[in-house]
């Protein structure tokens, strides 16, 4: 590994992306909630520029870069005030999945749309009775002469009202073992049995979330990602993707509200000089600043790994980063706030919301216990309790 920690094509990625960013910035999402619509403009003006598809195949109309540089794009956007979560989902996680496992035709299918944002894809893997356990997704997969039959439940799937159609993950039997094993299967948004109600959460945020309801959902066989006994090896490839990019969301959220504390810090005045003079605040926010860059050269070794198809050690760093990243923003956040006052609370300045955001990046995709089970078994080879 160089010294370098970003190249010079990254570092120009940044400074475009913030300008990007700037030009639509907090106020523009907040007045996109407001309307209870999507980020619509947002999302079409960074794929024209290249940024959304930038982690995918060049054949496919992609960038033929990686997580490093899609991480970068969501963090810049975020520290920007305008995050766009469906891009942890659409190319990242879906992009991700079908550019390594998904047969020829699915490629060209999806890919060209998923780079250039024509198309988007939501992922329903968290069920109910499941929760973080994989290992209990009860969505079953049955053929049907060459069709697939499809049953199940998803809850807290992401921007279903808006995707084209949902990578789900289910499971199939075993012929032989009778044991179930995941698999992924394409389910298009009006296929037939396939029902949607969504969630009415406190968080602010203009991608909804939703709970799917899947009966007898009949898939052709192309339906089905990749190879049918893959499905775990294919499952995981999308998931540290998911995990670096909800750091960069994590990341880019807590740079925005630290930055609207300093500014705030050095004009706001209560008795000689700013506020920002004073360890009591300065001190804080300093710390702040620290784990979030501490939290984002995890993350940046995370992509790395990833990027070079290390795909055990990527997963170590990916659920390192995303914990840190997770804690830091929440920090940086209640810190932000805080420092404000009063202020903090109100809509003018628009950091209240934030700390119901700042708390999904320590819950989802995987909560930060989980994430710790994790470090525990793999990293530190500790028993386990379940």
């Amino acid at each position: 590994m160089s010294t370098v920690l970003e190249t010079e094509e990254h570092q120009a990625l940044r400074a475009a992306v913030a300008a990007l960013g700037k030009r639509y910035g907090r106020d523009y999402m907040t007045s996109v909630v407001r309307d209870g619509a999507h980020p619509r403009e947002l999302w079409a003006e960074a794929a024209k520029l290249g940024y959304l598809g930038v982690n995918l195949p060049e054949e496919y109309g992609g960038g033929g870069s990686g997580m490093a540089e899609l991480s970068i794009v969501l963090e810049e956007l975020g520290a920007a005030g305008s995050p766009l979560l469906m891009m942890v989902v659409s190319p990242a996680i879906c992009g991700t999945v079908l550019a390594r496992f998904g047969t020829d035709a699915q490629k060209r299918q999806w890919l060209p749309g998923l780079a250039d944002g024509s198309l988007t894809m939501a992922f329903g893997i968290t069920e109910p009775d499941a929760g973080s356990n994989s290992h209990r997704i009860t969505t079953t997969a049955r053929k049907d002469g060459e069709d697939w039959l499809l049953t199940g439940r998803k809850v807290f799937v992401s921007g279903v009202d808006i995707a084209d159609a949902t990578l789900v993950v289910g499971r199939t039997e075993d012929a032989r073992s009778g044991r179930l094993k995941p698999c992924l299967f394409i389910v298009p948004r009006e296929a037939p049995g396939f029902g949607r109600s969504r969630i009415d959460m406190e968080l602010q945020a203009p991608e909804k979330q939703f709970e799917l309801v899947l009966d007898d959902v009949r898939l052709p066989a192309e339906a089905l990602v990749g190879e049918e006994d893959a499905g775990l090896l294919q499952l995981f490839a999308g998931l540290n993707p998911e995990r670096i990019m909800t750091a960069a969301f994590g990341i880019g959220m807590g740079r925005y509200a630290l930055a609207r504390a300093v500014e705030y810090a050095k004009t706001r005045q209560v008795w000689k000089e700013p506020i920002g003079s004073h360890q009591a605040i300065a001190h804080p926010l300093a710390q702040a600043h620290i784990e979030l860059e501490l939290a984002r050269l995890m993350m940046q070794k995370a992509a790395r790994l990833y990027d070079e198809g290390d795909d055990i050690g990527a997963g170590e760093a990916a659920n390192m980063a995303k914990y840190a990243a997770g804690e830091a923003c929440v920090k940086a956040v209640d810190q932000a706030v805080h420092t404000l006052g009063g202020n903090g609370l109100t809509r003018e300045y628009g950091l209240a919301s934030l700390i119901t955001a700042a708390r999904v990046a320590r819950i989802a995709p995987v909560s930060r216990e989980m994430i710790l089970n994790y470090v525990s078994h793999q990293s530190l080879g500790l028993p386990k309790s379940y």
